[in-house]
């Protein structure tokens, strides 16, 4: 037969034409993406050219990744190779989106040690919707800051947000993993809570005094220059680092709300929360916070 018609193909002369099994030459035909050109006398299915660019091209869609069913709607002419291409960057994108996140959960896992629950919590907790993820924000938000009467409060609290971006890095998954955690445990909305409200006015005072120390950062600046300089926390020096500081401010509430902060892990927060924001987030200031609490309580004794 192949002596009398040399332009017709079995499939087993496609198969050796292509390089592919001859069993996958016969899926592709049954499922209609490399249909037989005619049927010889016995029935055997015959091929020509076209066939083999045929296969050429269900290879090369299948080996993007496309499925069967949209390579031969491909081939029938009822959408475009453009138009599956472009699902299918949109499936890829999502794909590799949640693998991203996997790997940052299984990178957390492995350096944390984590048990069996806890590898639990932090997959959900990694795979939360924004939705979700707002809805543990805000509850955090709302426990913390809620009914205390400060208009900039307010309107620090109102346009304060702690998104994870679409396509987040492994660092922002990881450290939206730790911040969930943090903010939905009871113990650390109470501490934070208490210190929140040492730092809000009270109606007809002025701000309290230990407020400046978390939000401006020349006062963590100026520690740490002092601190790279030798200065003890409990000598002299120290004293005069205070009262350029603080100057004739209650130091006593100065010291409170310092503490405070740093038994609420105040600094710890701010920093995740910069991570998951994906900004650069300024140094640890935890050594600089202790070491102006040393020298406060050593003030006082003095």
């Amino acid at each position: 037969m192949d002596d009398e018609r040399p332009d017709v193909l079995t499939i087993g002369r496609l198969a050796h034409r292509t390089g592919l099994p001859v069993r996958t030459l016969r899926f592709w035909s049954d499922e209609g993406a490399v249909p037989p050109v005619a049927r010889s006398a016995g029935g055997y299915r015959l091929y020509d050219a076209e066939s083999v660019a045929r296969v050429e091209l269900v290879r090369s869609l299948r080996e993007l990744g496309l499925g069967l069913d949209d390579v031969c709607r491909v081939l029938n002419g009822r959408t475009t190779v453009a138009e599956v291409a472009e699902a299918h960057v949109a499936a890829l994108d999502a794909r590799i989106r949640s693998l991203k996140v996997s790997r940052a959960v299984l990178s957390t896992v492995a350096k944390r040690g984590s048990t069996v629950e806890e590898t639990t919590l932090m997959n959900w907790l990694a795979r939360l919707s924004a939705a979700e993820r707002k809805q543990i924000v805000d509850e955090f938000k709302e426990e913390v800051f809620g009914g205390l009467d400060d208009p900039r409060l307010r309107d620090r609290i109102r346009t304060y947000s702690i998104e994870l971006p679409d396509d987040p890095t492994p660092d922002q998954v990881d450290a939206w993993i730790e911040l969930a955690e943090l903010v939905r445990d009871p113990g650390f909305r109470a501490r934070l809570r208490t210190w929140t409200e040492l730092n809000t006015p009270v109606a007809g005072q002025g701000r309290p005094p230990g407020a400046s120390i978390w939000w401006a950062r020349q006062v963590v600046q100026t520690v740490a220059e002092v601190r790279r300089g030798g200065v003890a926390p409990e000598g002299p020096a120290a004293a005069e680092v205070l009262s350029a500081l603080f100057g004739d401010a209650d130091r006593a509430a100065v010291l409170r709300s310092l503490e405070a902060g740093i038994e609420a892990g105040a600094e710890h927060y701010r920093r995740l929360v910069a991570r998951v924001r994906g900004q650069d987030s300024s140094p640890d200031a935890t050594g600089e916070l202790e070491w102006l609490a040393r020298a406060l309580r050593a003030a006082d004794q003095a």
